[in-house]
């Protein structure tokens, strides 16, 4: 195949051919222009595997077949990774959240009562805040404003956050102002617990919701399929500020999704896009982390770091194999 090198690189990083997998190519050491046709068809194959296969340090190692799995296969096809579901997921605010409406609905004929905005009625809420302080995140939410509780769904984004997705999930759906479980919730439910939801929500919250939902910035940035190379090396290093720096070394094309002239704006919003939509969404509400309140000496922050909670290690094992 003939790659024009000025062609975005078919590993899917966004650079241009000759600023990516090109450098492997120029390595390669050159054929004697003697050789026959048959022999260059022999040949050629070979060389191409061992381009696909070799790793590159603009993507921390990743070999461009590794990389091109996690950005474009489906999620019971991803490779290099094993993600299992917990024994234990009562330190989970989504799940938890999930086990109370369920629960709920379960005692009231298989549904609960939808209030006049199509929300989660107001008890639901209630007794989904009473759970906060089981939460790690709750040593570092402020008393008043916090996403684990508040007085109805509008005001508690993380119970907001586990309705929609049980619902693009397809484990509760809305009629006639009530919220109904599927019968296939149900019956894994009954049959195995909470445990049996947690991989439909999790790759519900990974391929299928919109991460830009709730924050209403006009930009589409396209995070979503960058999920497991963010998680992979926020696993490494625990610090969100590196993740930024990172994310932008290896997919340079997603700030031109963002309008500032400035490089450093953009890199600045950019990283909190990735703190708002994936760390703090989706990593702390479903309990995988918790982003350590930022430190000041003389004035000045020093790098935010997170801590991986035993949740996040328990369900994705990486391999380098």
């Amino acid at each position: 195949m003939n790659i024009d090198q000025s062609e975005p690189c078919p590993c899917g990083s966004g650079k241009k051919y000759q600023n990516c997998c090109m450098k492997q190519v120029s390595k390669e050491p050159s054929i004697n222009p003697q050789v026959t046709v048959a022999k260059l068809k022999t040949i050629a194959p070979r060389h191409t595997n061992e381009i696909y296969n070799a790793s590159n340090d603009d993507f921390f190692e990743l070999t461009p077949e590794h990389l091109n799995n996690w950005l474009y296969a489906p999620f019971s096809k991803l490779q290099w990774v094993r993600i299992n579901t917990p024994s234990d997921l009562s330190t989970s605010p989504v799940m938890r959240y999930l086990e109370l409406i369920l629960d709920a609905a379960l005692i009231n004929g298989d549904y609960v009562e939808a209030d006049t905005k199509g929300n989660l009625p107001l008890n639901i809420a209630r007794e989904a805040s009473m759970l906060s302080s089981q939460f790690s995140v709750s040593s570092c939410e402020d008393s008043i404003i916090s996403d684990y509780s508040g007085e109805n769904e509008d005001m508690f984004d993380a119970l907001h956050y586990c309705r929609v997705l049980a619902e693009v999930a397809d484990i509760l759906h809305l009629k006639n102002n009530r919220f109904h479980i599927s019968s296939w919730a149900k019956q894994k439910y009954l049959q195995d617990g909470i445990n049996s939801l947690f991989t439909p929500m999790l790759e519900t919250a990974l391929y299928h919701y919109n991460w830009g939902y709730l924050d209403g910035w006009k930009y589409t940035v396209p995070l979503q399929r960058l999920w497991l190379f963010m998680l992979w090396r926020l696993q490494k290093h625990s610090s969100l500020t590196k993740l930024f720096d990172e994310t932008c070394h290896a997919f340079p094309k997603l700030l031109d999704e963002l309008e500032e002239e400035d490089l450093f704006l953009k890199k600045k919003f950019l990283g909190m896009i990735i703190e708002t939509r994936f760390a703090e969404r989706f990593l702390q509400f479903f309990g995988f982390i918790l982003i350590d309140q930022p430190q000041h000496t003389d004035g000045k922050g020093v790098s935010q770091n997170i801590t991986c909670l035993p949740l996040l290690r328990e369900t994705f094992e990486f391999s380098s194999e």
